[in-house]
């Protein structure tokens, strides 16, 4: 009689099958006939079916063709897509019309789709009905060979508390637990009353962490007893449970047996699985490390001793506690393969040949036993160490919630010494919510703990997962823990160590940047101002700046900044040294406007901080001798993360290492910071100080009102001092002083407002014309009385050249002792800006008031400004010569382009010169106020409603308490923004606001002081640990703007580094992009294909080539007519509660107006 086959029973007769053909007597050329062969067997083909999914059955799979065997898949519904079925030879769907999970406990149907395609052996894999005795039972009873155990040692072991008690029978030490199964809650009473908490409640069969609750107090005994019950039948098909002691802080360890039909039983040592979570295996160690040898000794032998006493055959893995006593306590013994199984094999000598002998059936072992393949104790041995890390699409920082979605990209790591068992790890796999989570097994091996440590960081860093979240970051977080790098873990040292948890995620760039580029194809730039795309569209040159000692030698080296300036002063002296070298200098100085004020005025603040960093060096030698840049502030602030998306601190830190030599300025609203409304003081102090610590040199400030009662100003020009920074109080300039009929602006409210700044201790005087009303004969009369009045101090001019008069009007400042006038670079200049670089420097050229700034360095920098100006004429205002009726209406530059788009945008286009009437009516309805931003704002509103509403000033006087104003109207009269020169006009001012209050003191001097630790505590739990002091002063500037601008962040990443004309422009098919996302890392990317509307969507495919690598992303299209169907969303609303992921709710365990506490459960899913 034949000896019985090790590790199977003998496989069934074969079957007839009607209407099969025979097989051929020459074997063909395919690929079964190539695995025959490659393997050496020239024999019948042996057919195997693996009733499981994923990891594990791809595992299976592939070892069953090494060994030259035919395989079967089968598959659910859900799964119809999943890696496993193609990796089969065959694949057949099981479980038709049952749950995700029930498919694949269909034992019926599993044998049916054996039995009719003629399989020989069923591999059970982990998990499922790999421990079932009953299905075991049933394969051979089809015939068909069962690889595991016999149906009577899984009965044995399967069922964990015959499994104690078997231990207990031959001397094993088990941990104190209940004799048998427990049907209730209150059939464990006993067991507590004796042993106490804490107590482990655990199923009865199946493993991977289901049907286990820790109990630690009475009151939570019941609902984890009534879960983890609920859980194993949910699981395992069986909800029988036992209790047992608790151990605190014990080691888990495995060892992995192998043993034949025959009784040849040997050990492949152990294995380290300490790291887990809720019972479920993180990372495992292979051997373990610091367990003594005696110990490591007793639990080798006890799990021989173990499966000898039942007569165990195949694969299997006992597992015990070691206390920190070093006492080990048999847990159970899983007879069937494991997820860990592969690391025991990576760091064992000749490894590949007892995988291959115990992950399926060798047709060797039919004829032999183990010890003639030489599968003996003595000839086993290890080799170095081995981790291995489970990668899951899990949310570590979301208490580890299953992650669901589409893979958008897929990139494993590899090398020396890594192995990789994936389940769905592909590009455009669906990771549904129905199983288990696990992605891929990431295994090293290395000499030692250390070197497969580090090892498996390398390999975990090459991994690029997109599309849902895994938990990298964390097992990035764990393995850089002191705590593992000394290899001293134990079971709760992920729930015992809680800064596991603050974690650094993925950037995502490349990703990020495809959804931005993707909606770009699809819908076209959604920056509001644009109209259509840039003009330019090749990349900017930079130019070279000529060699100011030998014009015809090369160029200047631009390689680093210029160090030589009037920062230096600043830096070295302060702002007083400052000052008074700024009033010494025998020239005039300029200011150059373009990197602010003037790109506000011509193209509605949009330009973007990289075309400010493309020229900045060579900024830095050619406007070496300027006063300053205009950089920051005014509209800039905001406007930046508005619609830019760009960090305005980063701006200003960026800029200031490329330019350290050239004073910043910034435009700042007095007591409004950045603003637009009103802030506690320390607030503004805070600002400031943050400021001048990120760089910025200069505070222009202003008020909008010219209001200096009640210190509006006052504060700004403290805070800026307390600072350190170079205070310029500004005189906003409106009127004409020149004009003997001018009776509210006149040259001595004026000497009488600067009278008030200088008695601050200001640096120096500015005088702000904001619509360029100041006239050369004005300029004359005005800086000259200061000049005369003030000897001492610096005075600084600024005007808009909207009539084109300003560069006249600047020449007459210069020569009436102005020490400082403001320019733009020839490109941007003129118009609503501000006059030319280079015509007012040539102007001044030959006299005693030169610039020194050089012609040839200007035309330089003209050329770069020149380009983007085309660049960014999708933003530029239908503005095409100068405008004399400033004059009337006085709206300032910045505005009139503005309000020329608004009008358009509201469909007031074609009355544009309608709205310059009503804003002057608005203008006289307000009192005649000085008019920059934000009462300007106040004005131009006014006029647009009097306009859309076809009213009167007549209309607004005689109606005004019917009426329903702007909102920005309501708050001006109720003295939000101060108090305007002259006050409010009354009646007028009554009938607006009616019942609301009156602002009569400064708005912000009442409001509590905000404290900065709480706003950033709050925002960091909100937008993550990146948020920074400096965020949370954006934040308290403009906290809706800055919420949407990390909301952006979120979604499409830093685009502050992507070249405007992509940023900006539709790309085309086939266009090649490049974007440098940090210095040596650039992204080559192409646009490849636009997909349709996807049915019942309202969403595109959208195809890129990135480095060479395809990837997909999904963007909706919003011009598409489709109706799709949104689903509720929890709110972050406290009594919103959403599902921890998809599902079915199988119970609602409260009832309507029942008070629950936090940590109560609301319903089963």
């Amino acid at each position: 009689m034949a000896a019985p086959s090790p590790f199977l029973h003998p496989p069934r007769l074969a079957h007839t099958f009607i209407g099969t053909p025979s097989a051929p007597s020459t074997p063909v050329h395919n690929i079964q006939t190539m695995r025959r062969k490659a393997a050496g067997h020239s024999g019948p083909l042996t057919k195997i079916l693996v009733a499981n999914r994923g990891e594990i059955a791809i595992r299976v799979f592939r070892t069953a063709h090494e060994l030259a065997m035919h395989t079967v898949a089968i598959y659910s519904f859900e799964d119809r897509l999943s890696a496993h079925r193609q990796k089969a030879d065959e694949a057949y769907q099981v479980g038709k019309g049952l749950t995700p999970v029930g498919a694949y406990l269909a034992q019926h149907d599993i044998i049916r789709i054996a039995l009719e395609h003629g399989v020989d052996m069923i591999h059970p894999g982990y998990g499922f009905l790999s421990e079932n005795a009953e299905f075991a039972r049933k394969v051979e009873q089809a015939g068909i060979a069962f690889v595991g155990p016999t149906p009577e040692v899984i009965d044995g072991l399967g069922d964990k508390t015959k499994a104690r008690t078997l231990a207990m029978k031959v001397g094993v030490p088990v941990v104190p637990g209940t004799p048998g199964p427990v049907a209730s809650y209150v059939d464990g009473d006993a067991f507590i009353k004796e042993y106490g908490f804490p107590v482990i409640i655990k199923a009865a069969m199946g493993g991977g962490g289901r049907g286990m609750r820790v109990v630690r107090g009475q009151s939570d005994f019941k609902d984890a007893f009534e879960r983890a019950v609920s859980e194993a039948r949910s699981a395992f098909g069986d909800g029988t449970v036992f209790i047992e002691r608790f151990l605190e802080r014990p080691r888990h360890i495995e060892v992995q047996i192998l043993a034949d039909a025959i009784g040849n039983t040997i050990h492949l040592f152990e294995r380290d699985c300490s790291v887990q979570r809720r019972h479920q295996k993180v990372v495992e160690v292979a051997p373990a490390t610091h367990l003594p040898e005696e110990v490591r000794q007793a639990v080798l032998a006890d799990a021989i001793k173990l499966a000898k006493s039942v007569g165990y055959r195949n694969a299997g893995t006992a597992e015990f506690l070691v206390d920190q006593s070093g006492r080990h306590y048999f847990i159970e013994i899983n007879p069937r393969i494991q997820v860990e199984h592969t690391i025991t094999v990576f760091c064992l000598c000749r490894g590949d040949h007892w995988y291959r002998y115990c992950s399926c059936s060798n047709p060797d072992c039919r004829r032999r036993d183990s010890s003639q393949l030489g599968l003996t104790q003595e000839a086993i041995s290890r080799r170095g160490f081995a981790i291995q890390c489970r990668i899951t699409t899990e949310d570590a920082a979301a208490g580890f919630q299953p992650d669901t979605g589409k893979i958008e990209v897929y990139r494993s790591a590899g090398g020396n010494g890594v192995r990789l068992d994936a389940s769905s790890g592909f590009a455009g796999a669906q990771i549904t919510p129905h199983y288990d989570s696990l992605l891929v097994k990431c295994t090293v091996s290395g000499t030692t703990y250390e070197v497969a440590r580090r090892k498996m960081l390398r390999a975990l860093v090459e991994f690029r997962i997109r599309g849902v979240k895994t938990n990298i970051p964390f097992l990035f977080r764990l393995l850089t823990h002191d705590v593992f790098v000394c290899g001293k873990t134990w079971t709760t040292f992920i729930d015992d160590t809680p800064e596991l948890f603050k974690l650094v995620q993925s950037q995502n760039r490349a990703q990020k940047l495809l959804a931005y580029l993707g909606d770009l194809a699809v819908n076209g730039s959604s920056i509001k101002g644009q109209s259509g795309d840039p003009g330019l569209k090749e990349d900017t040159v930079i130019p070279k700046l000529e060699n100011r000692e030998d014009p015809d030698g090369p160029p200047v080296d631009t390689t680093l900044p210029c160090q030589l300036g009037w920062r230096n002063i600043i830096v070295e002296h302060g702002p007083v040294a400052f000052a008074k070298a700024v009033r010494e200098y025998p020239g005039t100085l300029i200011m150059d406007t373009t990197w602010r004020d003037a790109h506000q005025s011509l193209l509605a603040t949009r330009l973007r901080t990289v075309d400010m960093v493309n020229i900045a060096k060579e900024t830095s030698y050619a406007l070496a001798n300027a006063f300053s840049l205009e950089m920051w502030g005014g509209a800039t602030f905001d406007v930046a993360m508005r619609f830019l998306y760009e960090d305005p601190w980063e701006r200003l830190r960026t800029l200031r290492k490329l330019v350290p030599n050239i004073p910043f300025q910034a435009l700042v609203r007095g007591a409004n910071g950045v603003g637009y409304t009103s802030y506690p003081d320390n607030a503004i102090y805070d600002f400031s100080k943050k400021a001048v610590e990120n760089g910025l040199d200069i505070f222009r400030v202003f008020d909008s009102l010219n209001y200096f009662g009640k210190c509006p100003m006052r504060l700004g020009i403290d805070a800026a001092k307390k600072a350190g920074g170079v205070v310029e109080a500004v005189v906003c300039y409106s009127g004409d002083v020149a004009n003997p009929r001018e009776t509210k602006y006149t040259l001595e409210y004026y000497l009488k407002f600067i009278d008030q700044l200088v008695k601050e201790g200001v640096h120096i005087i500015g005088v702000k014309d904001m619509a360029g009303l100041l006239k050369p004969e004005a300029a004359k009369i005005l800086i000259g009385a200061i000049r005369e009045k003030y000897p001492d101090i610096p005075i600084h001019v600024h005007s808009h050249d909207t009539a084109g008069i300003a560069t006249a009007s600047m020449l007459a400042a210069a020569g009436a002792g102005a020490d400082i006038i403001d320019v733009a670079i020839d490109s941007m200049s003129g118009l609503t800006s501000q006059p030319s670089m280079g015509a007012v420097c040539m102007a001044l050229e030959q006299t005693k008031l030169g610039t020194g700034i050089r012609y040839a360095d200007i035309q330089a920098l003209n050329s770069y400004w020149s380009q983007v100006r085309l660049l960014y004429s999708c933003f530029e205002a239908n503005v095409r010569a100068s405008d004399s009726s400033v004059f009337d209406h006085e709206m300032p530059g910045g505005q009139y382009t503005n309000l020329m788009f608004q009008a358009a945008q509201l469909g007031l286009g074609t009355q544009w010169t309608e709205i310059k009437k009503k804003y002057i009516e608005a203008n006289e309805l307000c009192g005649n106020i000085v008019k920059v931003t934000p009462s300007s704002k106040v004005v131009g509103d006014f006029a647009q409603w009097m306009t859309s509403n076809s009213f009167t000033k007549e209309d607004v006087l005689s109606r005004a308490d019917q009426l329903d104003f702007p909102s920005s109207v309501v708050e001006f009269f109720q003295g939000y923004l101060g108090q305007p020169v002259g006050g409010f006009p009354e009646p007028l001012r009554t009938r607006i606001i009616r019942d609301k209050p009156r602002i009569d003191d400064r708005p912000g001097a009442t409001l509590a002081p905000l404290d900065f630790r709480k706003i950033k505590a709050d925002l960091r739990s909100r937008f993550g640990k990146h948020i920074t002091d400096a965020d949370v002063t954006s934040y308290v500037m403009y906290p809706k703007v800055f919420e949407e601008y990390q909301g952006f962040l979120e979604k499409y990443g830093d685009l502050s580094v992507v070249p405007t004309r992509y940023f900006l422009g539709r790309p085309a098919i086939g266009e090649e992009m490049h974007v440098a996302i940090e210095k040596g890392k650039t992204l080559i990317v192409r646009l490849m294909a636009i997909g349709p509307v996807v049915e019942g969507r309202a969403q595109r495919d959208v195809w890129f080539e990135v480095n060479g690598e395809v990837r997909a992303v999904s963007v909706e299209d919003k011009n598409s007519a489709v109706e799709t169907v949104s689903r509720e969303k929890a709110t972050s609303d406290p009594g919103s509660v959403g599902a921890p992921m998809s599902g079915v709710v199988v119970e609602v365990r409260v009832k309507e107006d029942q008070e629950i506490k936090k940590g109560d459960p609301l319903c089963g899913q």
